[in-house]
């Protein structure tokens, strides 16, 4: 059987297919073609930031995380075996990470990697997981197959920085609430550089923005952004608060200098294990080159900043799930043709991997004679897929994994914290009866 993309989604798909005894063809076109954000040929490469977020249950992405462990996910085990310190979230090396699920995917004897150009919906059994950057043949033959249009958005990727022009007189090292789960990590090697700012310095920032010059292009501004990856420029426009009651909020920090919070902050995360480059949190950008030196340079502590990469802004192209596509993410006319990954309309790294690992155990079924099954929807994945199916079609954007696709507990309690962890508790208790019901592992 064959799967077509070799990202997050793909790569999952590929390795549970061949561990459930299947040969595999992956197709990927890298390494022929390449794409506007992708620096290398290798699978799994990651193209925006370097965290998969959460890993609290008490948190969406921690809880379906802790769903798709219990299904053996590779990528996740990819993701442990390249972990940096960052708080609570599970944020990786990049190349650790990539090179790792490479290597499981490539040496694995019943998987056969292919470097090629996927111009036509493949026939059955397929699992399509190209992402969002799929190739405009490939495409329109998908378009031309469904009849019907696909959705599309641009999403922005945040500049990253070295540390050794970051001055750490002014930066202090801190995670939000003292969260660490890095626990190995000494205290002036943790998962955050802070950069405060006074009300003086936020409105200037603010104001900087606004009149940057920015990359534009007619199909840019005519099509949405997904809300997740608001361009920072975008979110000052919404409102002189926006950013400081967003990605630049001070809540849970205070500088231990003047162990006073700030007005605002920009939190720098690290990007990698040795800790010489730093991603600047919520600053994805279109500015172009000279307006992110002159406007990033304005951040107290940064300025200096030697930039390892700059922001950038690409195209993704998304299905209209609901409109399109079977509750398992298949054709409708045809169930062995699947898709996975952001291509569905899934957001984020974790969720796309997850529909890559559901469209093996599902193919794998159908080809074995059984039916396609989903994980009830009091667990996240389930929830998810869920999703999925019922949106409104005439409205339908991305989703990231969220406590409000969960059905309601029957007696929630009116504390919050106790609230998800009652979720979490019952979504991982069902999952658990769920995969020994359906014997899916």
């Amino acid at each position: 059987m064959h799967v077509v993309g070799g990202g997050l989604a793909g790569s999952e798909a590929a390795f549970q297919l061949a561990e459930r005894g299947h040969r595999v063809v992956l197709h990927e076109m890298r390494g022929v073609r390449g794409t506007p954000a992708h620096q290398t040929d290798r699978l799994a490469e990651l193209v925006c930031s370097n965290t998969f977020k959460s890993t609290e249950l008490t948190n969406a992405h921690g809880l379906l995380k802790a769903e798709m462990r219990l299904l053996g996910s590779l990528v996740l085990e990819g993701a442990d075996a390249a972990r940096v310190a960052a708080g609570s979230a599970l944020a990786v090396d990049r190349d650790v990470f990539s090179a790792h699920v490479h290597e499981r995917v490539v040496r694995h004897p019943r998987i056969t990697l292919t470097r090629e150009e996927v111009t036509e919906l493949p026939a059955a059994p397929v699992v399509i997981a190209t992402g969002p950057l799929t190739s405009d043949a490939l495409a329109e033959s998908v378009r031309a197959r469904l009849g019907l249009q696909s959705l599309a958005f641009y999403d922005a990727i945040a500049p990253i920085v070295s540390i050794e022009s970051i001055n750490e007189a002014v930066a202090f090292r801190a995670a939000r609430w003292n969260k660490e789960t890095m626990t190995d990590a000494p205290a002036d090697e943790g998962a955050y550089l802070n950069c405060p700012m006074d009300k003086a310095q936020y409105e200037a920032f603010l104001d900087a923005l606004a009149a940057g010059d920015q990359f534009t292009a007619h199909q840019f501004d005519s099509v949405p952004y997904f809300e997740g990856c608001m361009p920072v420029e975008e979110m000052a426009r919404r409102g002189r608060e926006s950013l400081r009651f967003g990605p630049m909020k001070p809540i849970g920090l205070r500088d231990p200098r003047t162990g006073r919070r700030p007005w605002a902050v920009v939190q720098l995360r690290r990007e990698d294990r040795a800790g010489r480059m730093w991603n600047l949190v919520g600053c994805q950008t279109r500015l172009r080159i000279p307006e992110q030196q002159r406007v990033f340079r304005m951040i107290p502590g940064l300025e200096d900043a030697e930039f390892l990469r700059y922001g950038s802004i690409h195209r993704n192209t998304y299905l209209n799930a609901p409109a399109a596509l079977s509750p398992h993410l298949s054709l409708r006319d045809d169930p062995h043709v699947l898709f996975a990954g952001q291509l569905t309309g899934v957001e984020g790294y974790t969720e796309s991997t997850a529909t890559g690992l559901m469209a093996a155990i599902n193919l794998s079924r159908l080809l074995a004679g059984k039916d396609a099954v989903l994980p009830p929807p009091v667990t996240m994945l389930g929830a998810l897929y869920r999703h999925l199916r019922d949106a409104d079609p005439e409205h339908f954007q991305p989703m990231n994994a969220n406590f409000g696709l969960l059905d309601e507990l029957p007696d929630p309690p009116r504390d919050k914290q106790k609230k998800r962890e009652m979720y979490a508790e019952r979504a991982l208790a069902v999952m658990r009866a769920w995969i020994a019901e359906q014997g899916v592992l």
